[in-house]
């Protein structure tokens, strides 16, 4: 008899924790990879204090969340702190996009972000799934 590698059911969840985590863990080795951009710079240019500090702190949090979920341990464990990672890029780069130049600038700067944080609340909801760390160290016997 033909046996599914992957159930239906637990395809999403398994696709949700794969797409967040690749795009966290591209994004965290960005910050050390391209620092006047995307790490350090950008930090300064958007007004932290200690940006140095912050650039660091925000990368090495996503690559450790990133791999977490990668591996699906810990599952909701990790993306809190990514969620906090996405509030707040959300108040210190998208606010001021929609009170500065509208909705539909804000709209589309937005778009990826907003993706990304749906798929972290689907992923505290749902946790790592069946295909995960979690539930070959935890899941029911």
């Amino acid at each position: 008899m033909f046996r599914k590698i992957i159930s239906v059911a637990a395809a999403p969840v398994l696709t949700a924790r794969i797409i967040t985590g690749f795009i966290f863990l591209s994004e965290g080795m960005q910050k050390f990879l391209y620092p006047e951009t995307l790490g350090v710079g950008r930090f300064l240019k958007i007004g932290f204090s200690h940006p140095l500090f912050w650039a660091g702190f925000t990368g090495y949090t996503e690559i450790i969340c990133a791999v977490l979920l990668l591996a699906g341990f810990l599952t909701r464990l990790a993306v809190i702190p990514l969620i906090i990672v996405m509030i707040t890029a959300f108040i210190s780069t998208k606010i001021p996009i929609l009170t500065g130049k509208g909705f539909w600038a804000f709209a589309h700067e937005y778009r990826t972000d907003f993706a990304l944080t749906l798929l972290l609340f689907f992923l505290m909801y749902f946790g790592s799934g069946r295909y995960s760390t979690d539930n070959l160290l935890y899941g029911k016997k």
